[in-house]
């Protein structure tokens, strides 16, 4: 079984989120353009009014979970950020296990926010300034929940073609897409470095989530 640990500890944290990117090693590297620090904190500002809305809202659980899929969708890059986290065994896969795995690297991360709606009702997103890193903003924020400690996390957004994405979320220092990387080297390290193994593990996952 994968380590519980998805690609979102907390639900706003991914969803706002999911993703991937502060250096790609050389053979995943792709033509990542840096947004301004102003786009990128009005475009997390605007996906955190999003997420809440939803999150707060009156909604039953089955519309929320189709809303916050849509923003997903919309807000993260779900493929770039499958692809890094599969790390070199990406190479390895054949054209039909890339799109199998990310196929269901989409439904995993979508399943893992969905399945924890109800543990951030009254959450509340503080949005500050935007950093440049590399190729990437980072833009700073505070999530906020009753009867928890404000947490710091930093969302690292990219431009491709034009468009704002979520590329990883950095929760309280550690860098999600990077924890999910070594979630997955560790499975398959201890499987042979067979990616049809983590394939069908992820199979299993999104059906016990679903």
């Amino acid at each position: 079984m994968i380590a519980r640990r998805t690609l979102l500890t907390t639900t706003l944290h991914w969803a706002g989120a999911s993703a991937v990117l502060l250096v790609l090693p050389a053979p995943l590297r792709r033509a990542w353009a840096m947004p301004s620090g102003q786009e990128a904190t009005a475009f997390v500002r605007q996906t955190a009014q999003r997420l809440t809305a939803v999150v707060n809202g009156s909604m039953s659980i089955a519309e929320k979970r189709r809303a916050m899929a849509q923003i997903i969708d919309s807000a993260v890059d779900v493929d770039g950020v499958g692809t890094f986290c599969l790390g070199r065994f990406w190479r390895a896969a054949t054209p039909d296990q890339q799109k199998a795995y990310l196929g269901l690297f989409h439904e995993v991360l979508v399943t893992s926010i969905t399945g924890h709606l109800g543990e951030y009702s009254g959450v509340k997103v503080t949005v500050g300034r935007a950093t440049p890193s590399g190729d990437t903003q980072h833009v700073a924020s505070v999530v906020e929940r009753p009867n928890n400690a404000p947490a710091d996390v930093e969302w690292v957004i990219s431009d491709t073609s034009g468009s704002p994405k979520i590329v990883d979320v950095i929760a309280e220092g550690t860098s999600l897409r990077l924890t999910q990387r070594s979630d997955y080297a560790s499975f398959l390290s201890q499987h042979g470095n067979n990616v049809a193994a983590l394939i069908s593990a992820m199979r299993q996952q999104v059906a016990q989530n679903g």
